[in-house]
């Protein structure tokens, strides 16, 4: 076990899960630190297999009895995506002790074909978490901390949650990927460049036949270049010369391997947030400042894209203290036709809680015009609502509204 060990929030869900399924598949992007929660948390009861080196691989596809049998349960497999038949005579091995929890832990960075492969020879009998990069609360040593809108105290005037100004900006450039939190000397240009190499040439071409890695790469960027806005794929495949199904596969690969979150429109009828233009958001704030050539914190945050890299932040926070509880979160955004918008609406527990995010530290009552405008439409469903801002202090914009410090998220 590594000393530099960072708890997740996710630990205790997974261990639970471990208890009670006899499967547990962690899912996540590359290097959000899957293999390393699970060598912790169960280094010393289970078995670890990698199926990564082409050996391995090569040896569990070509005698799949063979294998697991060499590997006998209690067994970590990782990165099951490189050996997804050997899906079926998992399912083999747990039938014929369905009662024993805890025998396979896999892993995989890809959730399109491995979740396709899971709910075909595991259903029922494994229990699926996503493991995304460090929250804030993670990275500061507060795994357990709620968000505002879920505690139970009523917030105060003053300060909130300290983050230094300095200490903000340089965390938006980097992202809140481990290797980076853990080791704040790591070059982060060099370490995205190499993540994003990486990325393309073993996730998208093992997910996706993408003939030209150039152009994919030139989708990644212009993608970059709208977030936080309405997303027009036919926009961006007209702009780079490609088909509209081909723009829309490459999004699905995006999506698939956790690098995005596209973001729909809140409408009761949830048929009609299907086929509205929805917004696209970086899984981290640190791959969407690389991608956007942004190397100086200063420039990031300050520039013409400061806006929706916060938003970003934002959003990515919520997504993950949320997804690091064993929840899938259910976050929109809300914009009518007269211009009013929030955004984001997240739905818990039967209400609807809009927040916004702000880049301006010092919080005024105009900001939360969106959110007040929401609260009328929605009446009795709209909870409380939040204005996130980068600055230090807690105070009331509206009289259902508070303006909240990120450090708070």
């Amino acid at each position: 076990m590594p000393n530099n060990y960072i708890p997740r929030t996710l630990e205790p869900v997974l261990r639970r899960a471990a208890r009670q399924f006899p499967a547990v598949v962690l899912t996540g992007p590359r290097q959000s630190g899957k293999t390393t929660l699970l060598k912790h948390a169960f280094g010393d009861t289970h078995t670890y297999v990698s199926l990564e080196p082409p050996d391995v691989r090569a040896a569990a596809v070509a005698d799949p009895r063979g294998f697991l049998a060499l590997y006998s349960p209690p067994v970590i497999f990782d990165e099951v995506q490189y050996a997804p038949d050997l899906l079926a005579y998992v399912k083999e091995q747990i039938d014929a002790q369905r009662s024993r929890a805890g025998q396979f832990l896999l892993t995989g960075s890809q959730n399109l074909m491995m979740l396709e492969q899971v709910t075909e020879s595991l259903a029922g009998r494994a229990a699926i978490l996503r493991l995304l990069p460090l929250s804030q609360f993670e990275a500061t040593g507060r795994s357990e901390a709620r968000l505002p809108w879920e505690r139970r105290h009523k917030h105060r005037q003053g300060e909130s949650g300290r983050l230094d100004h300095g200490e903000l900006r340089s965390s938006l450039l980097r992202g809140w990927y481990p290797e980076l939190v853990a080791d704040p000397s790591r070059d982060t240009a060099l370490w995205h460049a190499s993540y994003v190499q990486t990325y393309l040439e073993r996730d998208v071409r093992s997910v996706r036949q993408v003939g030209d890695l150039t152009l994919f790469q030139s989708f990644l960027r212009a993608l970059a270049a709208r977030s936080a806005q309405l997303l027009s794929l036919s926009d961006v495949a007209r702009d780079l010369g490609v088909a509209v199904n081909t723009a829309k596969a490459w999004l699905s690969v995006l999506e698939a391997t956790f690098q995005v979150v596209v973001l729909r429109p809140y409408f009761a009828n949830v048929g009609r947030r299907l086929v509205k233009t929805p917004k696209v958001y970086f899984t981290d704030v640190g791959t969407l400042c690389y991608l956007a050539g942004l190397r100086d914190a200063e420039h990031a945050v300050a520039g013409p894209m400061g806006g929706a890299i916060f938003e970003t932040a934002v959003l990515s926070e919520i997504i993950k203290v949320v997804t690091h509880r064993g929840e899938d979160p259910q976050v929109y955004f809300w914009r009518t036709a007269a211009g009013s918008e929030v955004d984001f609406v997240i739905e818990a527990e039967g209400k609807l809680i809009p927040v916004e995010a702000k880049l301006s530290a010092t919080p005024r009552p105009p900001m939360a015009a969106g959110i007040t405008a929401f609260q009328s439409v929605m009446g009795e469903r709209a909870a409380d609502g939040y204005v996130v801002h980068p600055g230090e202090i807690s105070l009331p914009l509206a009289p259902r509204v508070r303006a909240v410090s990120f450090g708070d998220l």
